[in-house]
């Protein structure tokens, strides 16, 4: 498949088969992750595999959905490292650990899509239950979720703006 078919391809899966994932293709998904770009390359981000199972009430403390606690084998949870990410220090000292970590999700989810596993970005979890839940020191900032698994269901008419509203050439 083409890039321009795998951004097609690609959706946010909200119902997983309980089918297990097979260690080769998770290693696949956590490759393209960690040859995900970063600032200065510092890759200022952890990973957190977390096997379901046995695990579902915790995970519903998190993010409180089926489809997230009960229903894939596999849930990751991307943190950032800010101490470690890159900063515009000569202009604004904007720090790029969670830039990093969303461009590391967007590698998953786009290699998890074209092996044919489903995702969905997860950022509207309960931090502190993330943090509570996976032992998350202080420095570590979870940044988002996406279960992993085998989709359930099929994708939906994707709706965007067109590029018109989106891109400007120039200036504002």
């Amino acid at each position: 498949m083409n890039f321009e078919e795998l951004v097609t391809k690609r959706y946010s899966s909200r119902s997983y088969k309980p089918d297990p994932v097979e260690e080769e293709n998770l290693s696949k998904v956590l490759e393209a992750a960690r040859l995900a770009p970063t600032a200065a390359n510092r890759q200022p981000f952890q990973l957190i595999v977390i096997r379901t199972e046995g695990k579902e009430q915790e995970l519903r403390r998190i993010y409180d959905r089926n489809w997230f606690a009960a229903e894939p084998p596999l849930v990751i949870c991307a943190c950032a490292l800010p101490e470690r990410g890159w900063e515009r220090r000569r202009y604004d000292g904007e720090n790029y650990a969670v830039v990093d970590v969303s461009i590391v999700v967007d590698h998953i989810t786009l290699q998890a899509a074209d092996i044919g596993l489903g995702t969905c970005w997860v950022g509207a979890f309960d931090p502190d239950a993330a943090r509570e839940i996976l032992h998350l020191p202080d420095e570590v900032e979870p940044v988002a979720f996406t279960p992993l698994g085998y989709p359930n269901d099929s994708p939906r008419a994707k709706k965007r703006k067109p590029l018109e509203e989106l891109v400007r050439y120039e200036q504002w």
